[in-house]
């Protein structure tokens, strides 16, 4: 796939490959209004990464965007951008290529569903494009208060620890380790909710997270190492993300 293709094209949105630096000022623009930074959000990962952006076809607003690190394996990891915060050591051992989502974000004004499934299929497809057998990033919550998000940190902490084997370690100077929360038998709708998007689609496909959350305030955001094992999504899931991102 080259620079500018365009990955998926559904109803009013399509989802393509940034083709030029234009097309990279926007996305960090969207980006910067996201996570509140003064003026567009831009670090040195954005030179290494490919960045997808998905528009409203009649208007060409940009209405989402992610950017993607593709690795040969686990050896790579440290080449990542959640290296940074996370000791991910274990994951040295993965075998098969491995993908990292990063700064993941959809406008504050874009509230339609398929804006987020058409995403996913676009992720879908550069998945089977690469053969990549990891899926991985930060998911993050905005701010860095631990109040709100007590039902959904109760929840990972309950339900979607990461296995053992591929289990991240602290590494950044200020964490929030799940088990010095205080008990909290989680209401799940509410833990859902609170969860960002991209982080509740994970967990459907039967992703896992760290023990702990990192706490980004020059984000102003509190994030979870985040994967999930192409092998381990259920096969019905499978099959919607691939009808999402068949051509139409």
């Amino acid at each position: 796939m080259a620079e500018g293709d365009t990955l998926l094209s559904k109803g009013r949105y399509r989802a393509r490959l940034a083709a030029d630096a234009a097309d990279l000022r926007a996305a960090q623009t969207l980006r910067g209004l996201c996570f509140g930074t003064k003026g567009p959000d831009s670090d040195s990962y954005d030179d290494i990464c490919r960045h997808v952006l998905v528009e409203d076809q009649q208007s060409g607003a940009l209405l989402c965007c992610f950017r993607m690190i593709l690795l040969s394996g686990g050896s790579e990891i440290d080449q990542s951008y959640s290296a940074q915060f996370y000791d991910l050591e274990r994951l040295r051992a993965f075998e098969g290529a491995i993908a990292e989502v990063g700064r993941f974000c959809i406008g504050p004004t874009a509230k339609d569903a398929d804006i987020l499934r058409l995403a996913w299929g676009a992720i879908t497809a550069l998945v089977e494009a690469g053969d990549v057998r990891l899926l991985f990033g930060c998911s993050s919550f905005a701010g860095t208060q631990v109040a709100p998000y007590l039902d959904s940190l109760a929840l990972l902490r309950q339900r979607h620890l990461a296995p053992e084997q591929w289990r991240p370690a602290a590494k950044a100077a200020e964490v929030l380790r799940f088990s010095d929360l205080p008990d909290h038998p989680p209401d799940q709708k509410d833990a859902l909710r609170q969860m960002p998007p991209l982080l509740r689609t994970y967990l459907l496909m039967g992703g896992w997270v760290s023990d702990h959350a990192v706490v980004d305030r020059d984000l102003n955001t509190l994030h979870v190492f985040t994967g999930v094992a192409i092998d381990a999504i259920p096969e019905a899931r499978k099959r919607l993300l691939r009808a999402v991102a068949a051509p139409a």
